[in-house]
Parts: C-alpha cells; structure tokens; sequence
C-alpha cells in the first residue's frame, strides 16, 4: 500500500507541475485593445480556468491520500517554484515576488480546503500506509 501511496503523492505533485506547463508556461505575450488603450495578459481567461481545474484535480489526489497539510503542500510548492522561476527569468523590478507570494498563499489555502473536503466526504476509503 506504501508504494501506490506515494505514486498518488508523486502524481498529484506532478499534476500541479503538469498544470503550469500546459496552461501556462508557454505564454508570454500581451494583449493590447486599442479601443480600451488597455494592456492585459500573458495570460487568457480560458488558460486560468483549464489551470485551475487541473490544480483542483492534484488537490483532489493529495487530498485523498494524504493528510490535508502535506496534500497542500504537495500541490504548492511544485506549482509555485515553476511560476516563480519563470517570473523571475523575465521580471526587472523584482516585483515577480510579490506575485509568487500571492501564488503561494492562494494556493496552499484553497488546496488545504479541497484537502479538507476530501477528507470529509462520505463513503471515502483512506488509503494507508
């Protein structure tokens, strides 16, 4: 049981990395509206959505093995050193980490309560170690 454990683990992890490379990390430019004289990307709304399902998805996983904390940080912290490495890659003011921080938190929060949620559903079997 320890072995199918941590492959769900390693999956979920790899799934919150697999989130920022297909939805994301391939996206660098702006969008310019010339009626609006507004500026506004890299990123489109469909990307975000497609990112944060996928993110939801690894929660799900994380959450169903392991204990809501490190279900958490399994899909954070993969999810947030990819988006901080490449922000910091291309950012001169060294605000990318303002950025990663709301990542971080953002994140790590709304995948403790999708944890949390897992933990609690009914007819839910634990796998254990």
């Amino acid at each position: 049981m320890t072995g199918r454990r941590t492959a769900l683990t390693a999956g979920a992890a790899g799934l919150s990395v697999l989130a920022w490379v297909a939805w994301l990390a391939w996206d660098r430019e702006y969008q310019f509206d010339p009626e609006t004289s507004t500026t506004s990307g890299p990123y489109e709304t469909w990307q975000v959505v497609g990112c944060v399902l996928t993110l939801l998805a690894a929660a799900v996983l994380a959450g169903w093995v392991r204990r809501p904390l490190v279900a958490a940080l399994m899909v954070t912290v993969p999810f947030t050193l990819c988006w901080t490495v490449d922000a910091a890659l291309q950012d001169e003011t060294g605000l990318f980490m303002v950025g990663a921080l709301l990542i971080a938190v953002g994140l790590f929060l709304g995948s403790l309560l999708v944890a949390i949620g897992v933990g609690r559903a009914p007819g839910r079997r634990r796998i254990d170690a």
